[in-house]
């Protein structure tokens, strides 16, 4: 006796349901990503404002405001964008030897200087 295996439509259903998934994923728009620069106890107050416009071309207030943010709250998100474009300033930001970190944002509309989560 040889045994018989039926194609039903469930397989079917169940294919094209993996396969709108797939397709979801990969045409979803990208979701916005945050530059997070914290507070350390290495450099100035006038060095991490001075990089902030210096790099990204930030008025002295706006830099000045943002830096003070990091300063107070202990974090602030300075620039937001696609995760590459995140995580190249995040490589810069070492560079000028800031704490950067990446993070996705939560609303997806999150302006640089919006962050206020305090740092535990």
């Amino acid at each position: 006796m040889t045994p018989s295996v039926a194609f039903g439509t469930d397989i079917d259903e169940r294919t094209e349901a993996a396969e709108q998934t797939s397709t979801d994923v990969l045409t979803a728009p990208d979701i916005p990503w945050n530059l997070v620069i914290w507070n350390d106890p290495v450099n100035l107050m006038s060095y991490v404002s001075y990089v902030f416009q210096t790099y990204f071309g930030y008025s002295e207030s706006k830099a000045h405001k943002l830096m003070m943010e990091v300063h107070r709250k202990g974090r602030s998100i300075v620039a937001h964008g696609s995760k590459e474009q995140v995580e190249q300033h995040a490589v810069a930001m070492h560079g000028f030897g800031l704490w950067a970190t990446v993070e996705k944002a939560a609303s997806g509309n999150e302006a640089p200087g919006k962050g206020g989560r305090q740092r535990g």
